[in-house]
């Protein structure tokens, strides 16, 4: 497996350890529940160094991520970032990513860590002359520093005000006494704070700067599993879970990180195109349970009479909530808010109620 610059770290820490994307990755350290608790409450350090990141640099670089994006990367500047998608020439979905206006000409995307060879491969085939790549995932580390104290244990670091970094913005700035370190304030968890991107060989040094910095606001270090349950009180998707290379943006509910306007010619777009238009034949929804139970991946929706109108894709019990949430595609007229569906669990008929996401409520 592979590790992270912070792998013995997380060992020492007594993490439970398990392979996720080839990575040998900390799952979590003081239980699910208490990590995801504190990332709502104050703050959690995640360990996302397996992720990848592209640079994509040169005269005809905004061409180039316009070309493989969905989103509309023309109304980037410098310093914003970006939530897209690959799109395949069959309309699905590649992988999804974050896209960063480094500074003119020069892009970063950033992608999950199951697909860094799939989304490499993907740019390569689809590289146009004027636009060069550059695949820096083995010579970054990322920390996401999240939660709603992240920021003021991150602001004793860096002489850089970080209120002035809005959502989905970033600053590149000294922090913990390495320079050149992006601070974005970006997240998977719906809970505030930051991520920051910098050289492995200062690992040691960030992560022990930023949880000494963060101790008096009760500071823990948290594992893949709260990650998932935090996306997933928010309505983030997950690929592999709820995206994937047959699922279009617009079956997905991401419509708003699909820009059909002029120019913006991105692979796929006639598909997605006629999706929008014409429709689709399922939906992604978020639903609550009724009946007491928890949602997972793969157990068949069903009607009140028991005929499959669907498949869960992502559940779990909620740490905030105390019930069953999952999200799962349906046929359409199974969408509206309110509608009444059934997970099968089992050969049970399971209660639940189509909502809009977020699900938590703090």
């Amino acid at each position: 497996m592979k590790t992270t610059p912070f792998t013995e770290k997380h060992i020492a820490l007594g993490a439970k350890m398990h392979e996720f994307a080839g990575y040998n990755m900390p799952i979590e350290y003081s239980g699910i529940i208490d990590e995801h608790m504190t990332v709502c409450k104050a703050v959690g350090v995640f360990d996302v160094s397996h992720m990848g990141e592209f640079w994509v640099k040169g005269p005809k670089a905004m061409e180039q991520v316009q070309l493989l994006t969905s989103n509309n990367v023309a109304a980037l500047t410098p310093g914003k970032v970006q939530y897209s998608a690959f799109v395949n020439d069959k309309g699905g979905i590649v992988d999804d990513l974050l896209v960063y206006h480094y500074e003119e000409n020069k892009y970063m995307l950033v992608v999950n860590a199951a697909n860094i060879e799939k989304d490499w491969n993907w740019c390569m085939a689809h590289k146009i002359e004027g636009a060069e790549f550059e695949n820096s995932s083995d010579n970054i580390a990322q920390l996401a520093i999240q939660g709603p104290k992240a920021i003021n244990a991150l602001q004793k670091l860096t002489d850089l005000d970080l209120s002035q970094i809005p959502y989905y913005t970033f600053k590149v700035g000294r922090i913990a006494g390495v320079d050149n370190v992006i601070i974005s304030n970006t997240g998977y968890t719906g809970a505030g704070g930051f991520e920051l991107y910098f050289y492995p060989q200062y690992a040691d040094q960030v992560w022990n700067a930023v949880f000494e910095a963060g101790a008096e606001f009760g500071i823990k270090p948290a594992g893949l599993g709260s990650r998932d349950t935090l996306r997933l009180e928010v309505g983030f998707c997950l690929y592999g879970n709820d995206l994937d290379d047959t699922t279009s943006t617009i079956e997905a509910g991401l419509g708003w990180i699909t820009k059909l306007v002029d120019g913006n010619n991105f692979i796929g777009r006639d598909i997605v195109e006629r999706h929008k238009t014409e429709g689709t034949t399922r939906k992604l929804v978020g639903f609550e349970m009724i009946d007491r139970g928890i949602p997972r991946q793969h157990y068949p929706l069903v009607n009140a009479e028991g005929e499959q109108i669907g498949v869960v894709t992502s559940g779990t019990m909620s740490p905030t909530r105390k019930i069953g949430i999952g999200m799962g595609y349906v046929k359409p007229e199974y969408t509206k808010l309110g509608t009444e569906i059934y997970i099968d669990v089992r050969g049970r008929k399971l209660k639940a109620e189509v909502v809009r996401p977020p699900f938590r409520r703090l």
